[in-house]
C-alpha cells in the first residue's frame, strides 16, 4: 500500500464509496477529529493510567476507528438499491454505550461528590485527559452539524457524548488515584 497517491494534490478527497468531496467538508472534518481524538487518547494511555483504565481506552481507540469509518462512508453508497449494505463497515453498538456507562458509574462510585465545576489541570496525565474530552466535545459538534445534513447512525451521536462524560469523570479518577487537589471554580463575585 503506497502512503502518498497524489490524488488530494487539488484539495478533494475520497469518502468510502469513492465520491470525492473538499478536503474542508464537514464530513472530513468530523472524522478528522475523531482521528484527532483517537491520537490524544493514545497519548493518555502512555501516561500514568491504571491498567484497567488503559485497556478500557484501547476498546474506545478501537470504537473511534469504526466511527470515523462510519462517518467517512458517502450514505448514498453505503446501500445498494435492494437495501443490502455495499460496505461493510462495522457499527456501534448499544453495548458500546453501555460499556461506558459502567465505566462511569464504577468510577464515580469511588469519587467525593461533584459539588462544583472542576479547574482542569493539576498533573499532566489529568490535563491530557482533558484535552481528549474536549477534543471529543467538537468531533461530537461537528457530527451533530453533519448529522443535521446527513443522517446516519444515531449511535454514533450517542457514544460521543458518552465519551465525553466517561472522559470528564476519567479526568477526575486520575486525579484521585494520582492524589492530585482537584480546583474548584467558584466564580468571583462583580465588585
Amino acid at each position: 500500500m503506497k502512503i502518498y497517491t497524489k490524488t488530494g494534490d487539488k484539495g478533494t478527497t475520497a469518502l468510502f464509496g469513492g465520491t470525492r468531496v473538499p478536503k474542508h467538508h464537514i464530513r472530513i472534518d468530523s472524522y478528522g477529529t475523531v482521528d484527532e481524538l483517537n491520537s490524544h487518547l493514545g497519548l493518555m494511555r502512555d501516561q500514568q493510567v491504571d491498567e484497567h483504565s488503559r485497556e478500557i481506552v484501547v476498546k474506545i481507540q478501537d470504537r473511534l476507528f469504526t466511527l470515523g469509518a462510519i462517518l467517512a462512508t458517502d450514505p448514498e453508497k453505503a446501500v445498494l438499491k435492494n437495501g443490502k449494505e455495499r460496505l461493510n463497515i462495522p457499527k456501534i453498538s448499544t453495548e458500546d454505550i453501555e460499556l461506558l456507562e459502567q465505566e462511569i458509574d464504577r468510577m464515580n462510585e469511588a469519587l467525593p461528590p461533584m459539588t462544583h465545576f472542576i479547574l482542569p489541570g493539576g498533573h499532566q496525565t489529568v490535563s491530557v485527559c482533558h484535552v481528549a474530552r474536549c477534543v471529543c466535545r467538537r468531533a461530537e459538534r461537528l457530527a451533530t452539524a453533519l448529522y443535521e445534513i446527513e443522517p446516519f447512525e444515531e449511535q454514533v451521536l450517542q457514544y460521543l457524548n458518552r465519551l465525553s462524560d466517561y472522559l470528564f469523570v476519567l479526568a477526575r479518577k486520575l486525579s484521585h488515584d494520582l492524589q492530585v487537589k482537584e480546583v474548584k471554580w467558584i466564580p468571583q463575585k462583580n465588585s
